[in-house]
Formats: structure tokens, sequence, C-alpha cells
């Protein structure tokens, strides 16, 4: 689910958009009307998109912007003069009055984007630093030692006992070599 936080000067106004988006199948993480208290609300959360008019009450929107965390996108809603203005800065615009079906697509188009970014965030292996390398290396040390493996046989060993005991590798070395050093 993707987190949305609507902020305009109006807090009707914001619960109003809130209420069109909940109605259409989207949840609403929070609802403000001050630019601050949006960051406090992303605050903890990795991704997500921003619905704010051009001006809260203690900042505009490309003050806003600059203190969004990288993974939230936002929406502004504006007067097409406004609009015109902020092309070319990575925010998503629509012109007021408001169209419902306009706000739900681009809403929808926004969070499937930021759903494919997770995914293949997910999907990019992890990189481990020296530490953890260093103690896999110790753990197949140890397993082809005593258990007279190859590296290659002691590395399928302990990938295939943390997909068993459901701990990532690093967990199961430590594991291995606990057991091992006892």
């Amino acid at each position: 689910m993707t987190n949305i936080i609507v902020v305009l000067p109006k807090t009707e106004d914001a619960r109003g958009i809130k209420n069109v988006l909940v109605r259409n199948g989207f949840s609403a993480t929070g609802v403000c009307a001050t630019g601050a208290q949006a960051i406090s609300q992303m605050d903890g959360l990795n991704d997500g998109i921003v619905i704010c008019s051009y001006k809260m009450v203690d900042m505009i929107y490309s003050e806003l912007r600059e203190c969004l965390p990288p993974g939230f996108e936002m929406l502004l809603l504006a007067s097409q003069r406004i609009i015109n203005e902020c092309q070319g800065n990575d925010i998503m615009c629509l012109s007021m009055p408001l169209k419902v079906g306009d706000l739900v697509n681009t809403v929808n188009m926004m969070a499937e984007s930021i759903l494919r970014r997770r995914r293949k965030r997910r999907q990019s292996p992890r990189v481990r630093n020296e530490e953890e390398e260093a103690l896999l290396g110790e753990a197949k040390e140890v397993l082809m030692t005593r258990n007279h493996m190859t590296e290659a046989e002691a590395h399928r060993y302990l990938q295939k006992c943390s997909m068993d005991s459901g701990t990532n590798l690093v967990e199961t070395a430590q594991m291995v070599l606990s057991m091992m050093k006892t």
C-alpha cells in the first residue's frame, strides 16, 4: 500500500481529498495543514505521495519538495499559471479546479510507479559489508576444514541451512560458527 499524505491550508479541503481517495481504494496516511506536519508524518516512511497545494500555512510547495525523503513523490494541485512555472521540477501537477477522475488516475499512476521501484529494490542483490563477508568466509573455512568440503560445497551448505531455517546467510554463518566452536 502506498503512503499518501494530503497537505492543504484548509484541513476540511484536505479531508475532502482524502475521502475521495478512500472511496476510490486508496489509503491516505495523513491529512495536514502545514508542511512541517507533513514532514513529521513522512518521518520513518520509506516512500509515498505528498498531495499539496501551491501554498501551505508555513511554506510553499518548492520548500516542501526540498524536504521530501528520497522515495517520496509530489502531486501539486495548483492553477495552470503555477503549473507552467514548475514544469521540469520532477513534480506531478494537476490544475484546479480538480476533476475526481484526473486525481484518481494520477494518484494510481504514481502509486504504480512507487510499487515498481519497491519491487526493483527488493530484487536487487543485497550488498554485504566487509565484516559480514569475513564472517561468511570464516564459516566456510570451518566447514571446509572440519567436514572436508570444497568452498562451493560449504557455500551451498550455508545457503541450504539459511533457506531451511528462514534466516539470512550471515545469521546462518553465525549459527554454524557458534555450533562448531563449542
